[in-house]
């Protein structure tokens, strides 16, 4: 098992950095889903075709991380059914995440993928890498979080503006919880145990998804 890689949370001095540890907690800490947003093209099973980042390299190192906050399932995603995961930074708890090294550009392309924006464009990352906190927009992954520094490089994810009391949740499918738990076992720090028993406690999974559940189909 590989140890976890912590997070130095100071803010970085470098307002313009030439790569960023872009951090997932969903589906795209799975290394296949997440080269959809960087190659481009339509995973198995959807309806959705990515068009890719204008660097198509896949990242050089992916870590395992745990952000403080707290991970739940609200909306209805359009490509998995069900909902979707968002991340609470001013919760209480843990988020078990993996962080990808990517240039700023492809943060920027992913970025605008999830953002259903057209990628091309360089996200200003002065106000986010300052204050750690900036919204781009009203949309479900238009707010940007910067939980700190690895090696001296930005740790960076986006999630929703508003909070997990503030929005009703909504249980995810077994595809998407699939890919996430899936993604999580691949970067090698937690056991099957303990990502079933994380998942099943994050709110709108709780009730809907046991342990036991989430066990079977990570080991099915």
């Amino acid at each position: 098992m590989k140890a976890l890689q912590s997070i130095d949370p100071t803010m970085p001095d470098d307002l313009d950095p030439e790569c960023v540890w872009y951090t997932s907690y969903g589906s795209n800490m799975h290394v296949d889903r997440l080269g959809f947003y960087i190659r481009g093209g339509q995973p198995p099973g959807t309806a959705k075709t990515y068009p890719g980042c204008r660097d198509p390299q896949m990242p050089s190192r992916s870590i395992p991380v745990e952000l403080g906050g707290a991970l739940y399932f609200a909306t209805d995603s359009p490509v998995w059914g069900g909902g979707r995961a968002f991340y609470d930074p001013r919760a209480e708890g843990r988020v078990l995440a993996r962080a990808h090294l990517v240039t700023t550009s492809q943060f920027s392309d992913i970025a605008a993928q999830e953002m259903y924006r057209e990628p091309g464009a360089e996200i200003d990352l002065a106000e986010v890498l300052t204050r750690g906190t900036a919204t781009l927009g009203k949309g479900r992954y238009e707010t940007l979080v910067c939980a700190g520094q690895v090696d001296g490089v930005p740790v960076l994810t986006f999630t929703a503006p508003w909070g997990l009391k503030d929005v009703r949740w909504n249980p995810p499918t077994s595809a998407y919880v699939r890919y996430l738990a899936a993604g999580l076992l691949s970067a090698d720090a937690w056991d099957v145990e303990t990502i079933a028993s994380y998942v099943a406690t994050c709110p709108g999974a709780a009730g809907h998804w046991s342990e036991q559940a989430l066990a079977d189909l990570l080991q099915g």
